[in-house]
């Protein structure tokens, strides 16, 4: 019998290969972004120096409060927007995309337009 492997282990498999390519400097550090079932979580990190400069989620109280439900595009788009801004609010105009081994695509793109809109480039 041809047994699979589970979804988890190939996206962090996947994460772990993008992780070779991209790393966060102070002038220009990484938005690492992480998708669970129930929540979108984003950070902006300096691996040099190993500190998140900020982060943003649907976790947040006043993500929840603002959001009707945390598990989609819309609730992706808001941390997006929130990361951007508080990546501003820090200095950061430019960082590196860490879509985290997830496909390019729904939630993850919805976060990284919103974030874009907001006046991150990458």
């Amino acid at each position: 019998m041809v047994s699979k492997e589970s979804r988890q282990k190939i996206r962090v498999k996947k994460h772990e290969r993008l992780r070779n390519r991209y790393s966060g400097t102070a002038n220009r550090p990484r938005l690492s972004v992480f998708r669970s079932n129930m929540h979108m979580y984003a950070q902006v990190i300096d691996d040099e120096a190993g500190k998140t400069i900020c982060a943003a989620s649907t976790v947040e109280k006043d993500a929840k409060s603002e959001l009707e439900k945390t598990n989609d595009t819309e609730a992706a788009a808001y941390v997006g927007k929130l990361i951007a801004k508080r990546a501003m609010d820090a200095g950061i105009k430019e960082v590196v995309f860490d879509r985290g081994g997830y496909l390019y695509h729904g939630k993850v793109k919805a976060l990284a337009d919103a974030a874009r809109e907001a006046g991150l480039e990458f």
